[in-house]
């Protein structure tokens, strides 16, 4: 069985795109609520622990289907809010108006799926090892949910400092994270 201070270690990996993700969500945003923290949170969390059990369970197969292409999809998935977040702001007639609100509906579906695909992948490692597919699932979920937290109160912090350029650098940097995950597989 796998323990906590392997698992530790994977779950922080996991969770880094959660982290930035959020931190341009909380600078995007004129102010956050503790609605949105959980509805962003949770929905990272359980992507990340979900996309982990699914890779887990589906082992060979879909990995060799979907490995090829898993990183375009990230790519696209992100390039698709990033561009949104920049349309909306250029397009924006009061920049009173608060930016995108990513913690609900298809966009915060769109981010939790994009930032979790590579759970799916470490899952498929771990039904190679012996390892509890429950407590690493629960461990890698609660570890994102809680750096999610964390992302979106740095980014609420930063995003102060930002003011009208918040979400265009949002979303400038979402496309960046698609960019650099597209480049990682390439090579």
């Amino acid at each position: 069985m796998l323990d906590l201070l392997t698992i530790l270690p994977i779950a922080l990996a996991l969770s880094a795109d959660c982290f930035a993700v959020s931190v341009i969500t909380g600078i995007s945003l004129k102010q956050i609520s503790i609605q949105q923290m959980l509805r962003m949170s949770l929905s990272f969390g359980s992507f990340q622990a979900l996309m982990l059990f699914l890779g887990w369970l589906a082992g060979q197969r879909i990995l060799a289907v979907i490995s090829d292409y898993d990183h375009w999809v990230a790519f696209g998935l992100l390039l698709f809010v990033g561009c949104r977040m920049i349309w909306e702001s250029a397009h924006s007639r009061n920049n009173s108006v608060p930016g995108t609100d990513n913690t609900k509906g298809f966009t915060l579906l769109i981010l939790s799926l994009a930032t979790s695909l590579d759970a799916l992948a470490v899952g498929f490692s771990f039904s190679f090892a012996d390892i509890s597919i429950s407590s690493g699932s629960m461990i890698i979920g609660i570890v994102s949910f809680a750096v999610t937290i964390l992302g979106l109160l740095l980014g609420g912090r930063l995003g102060k400092l930002a003011a009208n350029r918040a979400e265009i650098i949002g979303g400038a940097i979402l496309i960046a994270i698609g960019i650099r995950i597209l480049i990682l597989h390439m090579i």
